[in-house]
This record gives C-alpha cells, structure tokens and sequence, in this order.
C-alpha cells in the first residue's frame, strides 16, 4: 500500500523553509540600499554609475575636506551641521526625558479624569502627517514676536520624541510594584525622595532606552526640520539633502557611511538595553 507523501510538520521553534526564503529576502530588501550606497561610496569614477567601473578613497578624502570647510556649493561645512545636529539631538533627548519621566509616573500610578484621552494626546505625533506638523509648527513660530534658531528645532525634536521616551518609561514603570514606594515611605522618606531614590534608579533601563530612541529620531530627522531650519542652522539630514540638490556626486554615499555608522551604533545600544531591561516600544 502506498503511503501519500507528507511534508514532516514543524516542531514548536522550527521554522520552514518558505518562512526562512521569505525571511531572507525581506532582510536583503532591506539591507540592499545600505550595501549599494556603501559600495558607491568607494568608487573611483566622477559620475554615479553602478558598479563603478573602479574602487577609490576619493570620495572619502573629498568628504573630509567638506568636513573641516564648506566648498563653493555649500554654505556651512559638514562638521558645523553635524555640531548642530548633536546639540539638537541631545537637547531633545534630555528635555524629552525631563517631561517623559514624570507624564510616565502619572499615567502609571494615576487615576484621573481624561486619562484615555492624554493617552491618545501623547501618541498623536506617532500617526500626525510630518509635512502638516512641519508646516503648523513653521506658522506657530514665525507668528511669535521673537525669533527662533535652534530653539525651534529642539521644541519641535521634542514633540517628536516624546512619545518614544513615553512609551518606554512607562513600560519601565508599569513593572515596578508599589510595595517599594511604600516601603521607603515606611521608612521615613517624603513622596518625592521616594520617587527620586527609589522608583527612578528602577526605571534606568527604560529611561536609557527613550533617551537613545529620542536621540536617534531627532538626529535623523528631516521632514518637519526641513520647515524649521535656516541657512544658519542646519542639520545634516537637511545639509545632505541640499547637496545632493546642488550637485549629485559620490561625496554624499561618504556622509551617508558616516550617518549609518552612527545609526548603528545607538542602535546596538538600544538593543542592549531592550534586552537585559526587558523593555519594548
């Protein structure tokens, strides 16, 4: 008697081979551009074909030399809107945090009216349109009596950071008990020593992880900043991005390493923290 062929099922943590060739191409989807762009930026050629036809440092020495002085094309140098974009970045990854840390305590331990509702506040700029927000934000400032630089872009790096930092502070707090608080109350100490010498060292890892989500989302980002920013202040998504306008040669893909670089690291970071801490977003 023949028995009909039976593909063996997998067992629990197995996975098969259609899932692994899926898998594999959506990563090499995903890694491609990175390796291309990596690729390019050590050719030898003064045009954009790909393959290049030969490798070189060229471009890597033409990318240092835009590092220190701006060329003809360029108003500020590299390294001036890299200055900027690290100052933007850390500013917002630390004011961020100031607010997030106290909003994550109150949503956590707190029952007040509205609740759902800041909630839903406190997310919006996850699903708000950049271009809209960029677009509110420019008339909001340009309607002040004042002038903004710098400041305009951290106000508007923090809303957009906000939400991340939120989210990971309160997955911190969300799994540390109250018995804690209560015993360093127990013991003598005010609410707010208590919270300061109890409940935040216990929220570190959650608190690292949103400062290094808010630095990485202010440091790449382009959209609303692209509304925000002056010839005077530039970061460099918004200084890449003008280059490229102006003329589109391999020096870009050089910047572009040195941003993935960059990237990567806060990146593994992060997920060194999302590990040992146990806290998502």
């Amino acid at each position: 008697m023949n028995i009909p062929f039976r593909s063996r099922a997998a067992l629990p943590g197995e996975t098969g081979r259609f899932v692994m060739f899926v898998s594999g191409a959506v990563l090499l989807l995903a890694v491609l551009p990175i390796l291309t762009m990596i690729v390019m930026s050590f050719s030898g050629a003064s045009n954009l074909d790909f393959p290049p036809s030969s490798f070189s440092l060229q471009w890597y020495e033409a990318a240092w030399r835009t590092f220190v002085s701006p060329d003809a094309s360029d108003v500020l140098s590299l390294g001036q809107a890299l200055g900027t974009s690290l100052l933007v970045a850390c500013l917002s990854m630390v004011l961020a945090t100031l607010i997030a840390v106290p909003a994550a305590y109150a949503l956590t331990r707190c029952e007040f009216r509205g609740k759902a509702v800041a909630l839903q506040l406190m997310s919006l700029p996850l699903v708000f349109p950049m271009v809209v927000l960029g677009l509110a934000l420019l008339l909001v400032f340009d309607s002040l009596p004042f002038h903004m630089d710098t400041s305009r872009l951290v106000i508007a790096h923090v809303i957009l950071a906000l939400p991340f930092v939120v989210k990971n502070c309160t997955a911190a707090m969300v799994s540390i008990g109250t018995e804690v608080e209560e015993a360093a109350l127990m013991l003598g100490a005010p609410p707010l020593r208590a919270i300061i010498d109890v409940v935040v060292p216990l929220m570190r890892s959650g608190i690292l992880a949103g400062m290094l989500l808010a630095f990485i989302v202010s440091f790449n980002e382009f959209t609303v900043t692209y509304f925000l920013y002056n010839i005077d202040v530039m970061t460099v998504p918004i200084w890449m991005y003008s280059r490229t306008v102006s003329s589109l040669d391999p020096t870009v893909f050089s910047f572009a390493v040195l941003i993935v670089l960059i990237d990567f690291a806060l990146i593994w970071a992060l997920e060194k923290l999302v590990g040992d801490g146990g806290v998502s977003f």
